[in-house]
């Protein structure tokens, strides 16, 4: 277990547990006002976040595992295995070794907590059931599951059950509500309100209305994990550039440019969900702006 990366954020480790990598969006697909001068100018560091070919964005797609005043915690559950999702043929019937790097981590799924969800997303919840004699079952089965309510009341509702969210309502089925059924959720508002001991979630909408970050207060310091507010670190430097992923992508601007401010303001460690190479990092302000500097 010491080779792996662990991050310390006060008394708090913090390790990422890996999914997997995908390489399927051009920059351009990924981020609809997406200009090439600019982003280089900007951000030299670009080609790092791009596949070998240089014409792909490499997203990352994993947890973050929490050792945190005894408690083990994880922070979104990646895509999950054996799912079908025929309108996201990228997470289709998956078959990724996510759950051995949990176990290689030491922690095994019987060990988890808590379970704490950014949003409702196809690659957020995936692991938080697994197939077992054709059932979906609760792949941690002594933690709480805590995410927003109103999130999953829009992913209920068949009135949202459009093209674009059609993946979610999927996802929902076989990944949030066998948790449910299991009496193991704890549907919460979302309002900057402390759930856990040192864990507040913060909404910051825009991605999905609901959506939310997570901020991990322990001694002086302080975590950021930012959920889906960014896909890339050039939008620490541009904010205004949304991804095609965001529902509403005004509204993801202001909650980007919250948690960039946040995150500057308290000198948090951002724990991010699809950056690639660490993932992790820190909002570094100049005079000419913002910038990120990977951990």
């Amino acid at each position: 277990m010491n080779d792996l990366p662990w991050y310390t954020v006060g008394d708090a480790r913090i390790l990422r547990i890996q999914d997997l990598t995908l390489a399927a969006l051009s920059p351009e697909q990924l981020l609809p006002d997406w200009d090439e001068a600019t982003a280089l100018q900007i951000y030299p560091r670009l080609p790092e976040t791009l596949d070998s070919s240089e014409t792909k964005v490499l997203l990352s797609v994993h947890s973050w595992l929490i050792e945190d005043r005894g408690r083990k915690i994880l922070i979104d559950t990646g895509a999950g295995n054996n799912k079908a999702r025929p309108a996201a043929l990228y997470f289709d019937h998956l078959q990724t070794v996510w759950l051995e790097n949990l176990m290689r981590a030491g922690v095994s799924p019987e060990d988890i907590d808590f379970v704490l969800l950014t949003h409702l997303h196809v690659d957020h919840v995936g692991w938080n059931t697994r197939l077992q004699n054709g059932i979906w079952v609760p792949t941690f089965p002594n933690a709480r599951y805590v995410f927003s309510r109103a999130e999953y009341d829009f992913f209920s509702n068949p009135a949202h059950d459009s093209v674009r969210n059609k993946t979610s309502f999927m996802t929902r089925i076989d990944s949030v509500d066998p948790i449910i059924s299991a009496d193991l959720a704890d549907q919460i508002d979302v309002d900057g309100s402390e759930v856990l001991e040192g864990i507040s979630f913060h909404p910051t909408p825009g991605h999905t209305p609901h959506h939310a970050s997570l901020v991990l207060k322990s001694g002086m310091e302080r975590a950021l994990f930012t959920g889906d507010v960014m896909h890339h670190p050039i939008q620490v430097c541009i904010p205004e550039w949304s991804a095609v992923f965001d529902a509403d992508p005004q509204i993801a601007i202001i909650s980007r440019k919250w948690a960039l401010n946040y995150a500057a303001e308290h000198t948090a460690a951002v724990f991010t969900s699809h950056f690639p190479m660490t993932s992790a990092g820190k909002v570094m302000t100049y005079d000419q702006g913002r910038g990120w500097s990977f951990l």
